[in-house]
């Protein structure tokens, strides 16, 4: 996928996708092309090359894609995939996050991001409200998240989104720790 078919992304209507095994090479391609964005300006290209080739791989997608537990969403035009999200249900492994949040069953937005040309579009409000539905349906109570404590731009989202800062944790990437805000926000019940 080049940038260029890309120009023009806010002209073209977005739709979200329930991603499938078929997709995992797409998924990838995303991944790798905006994992970048979400790190801080100290962070090393090593570092970030690392974390993408162990993460973010296209074998990596198709693990995740055959993982019951896992959900992934595609955010696209009638061009390109613009964006992804991947959520996890379940209680987290990391005890910090497990002594922030307050709800649950809970849901974790483990990623949700759009590529630079799709930002203001629209794409990411449409791929979060899809992500919040599905966990909703799920019968979580409340979704939570890690961000960079340096990623300014990700966490004014996630406050539009209705998520609140409730504690901190680690996240290991290509070998060193960087320091994230836990971030929850609740979920309205499902109606039967």
């Amino acid at each position: 996928m080049s940038t260029a078919d890309l120009t023009d992304a806010a002209s073209r209507p977005a739709s979200v996708r329930v991603a499938g095994a078929e997709d995992a090479e797409t998924l990838a391609a995303v991944a790798g092309a905006t994992f970048e964005l979400a790190c801080p300006p100290s962070m090393t290209r090593e570092r970030i090359e690392a974390f993408v080739a162990e993460v973010l791989s296209p074998a990596r997608f198709a693990d995740y894609l055959a993982d019951p537990d896992r959900h992934l969403l595609l955010v696209e035009d009638d061009e390109a995939a613009l964006g992804y999200a991947m959520l996890v249900a379940g209680e987290p492994q990391d005890a910090d996050v497990r002594a922030a949040i307050r709800l649950r069953p809970t849901v974790e937005l483990s990623k949700i991001y759009v590529l630079p040309a799709a930002h203001g579009t629209g794409a990411a409000a449409l791929l979060m409200a899809r992500a919040l539905e599905w966990s909703a349906g799920s019968g979580a109570s409340g979704v939570w998240l890690g961000v960079n404590q340096q990623n300014a731009r990700a966490q004014r989202f996630y406050a539009k989104s209705g998520f609140e800062r409730v504690g901190t944790k680690r996240f290991l990437i290509g070998g060193s720790y960087e320091d994230d805000y836990v971030m929850e926000r609740p979920l309205a019940p499902r109606l039967a």
